[in-house]
């Protein structure tokens, strides 16, 4: 099985971070004040975006998978002008970012809406996957669905069923953000189960915002990837994410993580200069100059590492399994 990633089908991903950003904007805000300080060129942009995946590339990473969906400002054309400029293979995500309510668009139609009519959740993501998002003739390679502190609202249950409902119908992998500090990534698994979804096809996101070793291994019994991917991001210090990695790869869950940082090339919601004092290794680097020395350092083995980067990645990506695997 290939692949999906904005170039085309390609056979194998390689080394690969899980849980990127390369835009994340705010189209009315841009529209309306395009004269704000962080400033909006296409073409400036995608070569400073481009840049970064460049020096990513040199650093050992082959692949990242954008999950930048609608909610987050999704803008493929922009992402599509980066990927013909790096040699970092993009993969695209569809879905639906929210915490709470639906954006107008899909709250006022769909079941329990003032309207009703069908949902048109699922109509979206199944085309962004099978046929292209919008014109770009970018398919996307993955599904996200979110939960914050809020729980399990109306608005997030509709977007996941209808992602769980893609999922069935395209086959795609689903990657979740979830809220460690609640445990929700059990709820998210229960509802998905529910739908019909493998649990083996899903990436509980965030996983490594706790250091909770027993509700890691919940999600893990159940059948989930834990998201290692927020390395760069210290409300959980460094020492903390290394540690909990380390502990679960003496226990032999190897296999069921994957890395990444959560880090955009360029995202106007954030002040540049107040993210870097705040989080001065929140950047796409940080894993290959930090963590994994870290890794290493700690007694993770070569063989472990190349399953939370290439192994597990490709099994996710593709649905394939690796030569020789027990699963």
């Amino acid at each position: 099985m290939t692949i999906q990633t904005m170039r085309g089908p390609i056979a194998d991903a390689g080394a690969t971070l899980m849980h990127e950003h390369v835009f994340g904007l705010s189209p009315e805000i841009l529209w309306n004040w395009p004269d704000i300080p962080e400033g909006w060129d296409l073409e400036e942009r995608a070569r400073e975006a481009a840049g970064k995946l460049n020096e990513l590339k040199a650093a050992g990473i082959d692949t990242i998978v954008d999950l930048t969906v609608i909610g987050l400002g999704r803008y493929v054309p922009a992402v599509r002008r980066v990927a013909e400029q790096t040699e970092v293979n993009i993969v695209a995500a569809t879905g639906l970012y929210t915490y709470d309510a639906l954006p107008a668009y899909f709250a006022n139609r769909g079941p329990g809406s003032l309207f009703g009519g069908p949902d048109r959740l699922a109509e979206f993501f199944v085309r962004d996957i099978t046929e292209g998002i919008g014109r770009t003739g970018v398919k996307a390679g993955m599904l996200k669905c979110a939960t914050g502190r809020q729980g399990m609202t109306p608005g997030v249950e509709r977007v996941i069923r209808a992602v769980a409902q893609a999922h069935r119908e395209t086959g795609a992998p689903i990657t979740t953000h979830s809220e460690s500090s609640t445990r929700n990534g059990l709820n998210q698994q229960k509802l998905l189960a529910e739908e019909g979804v493998d649990l083996s096809r899903v990436v509980i996101g965030h996983a490594g915002d706790s250091t909770d070793l027993g509700y890691l291994e919940e999600l893990i019994a159940a059948g989930s990837y834990l998201g290692m991917d927020r390395f760069g991001i210290e409300f959980c210090s460094f020492e903390d994410r290394v540690a909990t990695v380390v502990a679960l790869c003496e226990r032999g869950y190897a296999d069921r993580m994957v890395l990444s940082h959560d880090s955009y090339c360029f995202n106007d919601r954030f002040e540049p200069e107040v993210v870097k004092e705040r989080h001065p290794n929140y950047h796409l680097l940080h894993i290959s100059r930090d963590v994994l020395p870290a890794l290493r350092a700690a007694g993770v083995t070569e063989a472990q590492i190349e399953r939370m980067l290439v192994v597990n990645p490709r099994r996710i990506l593709s649905g394939a399994l690796p030569s020789g695997d027990p699963r």
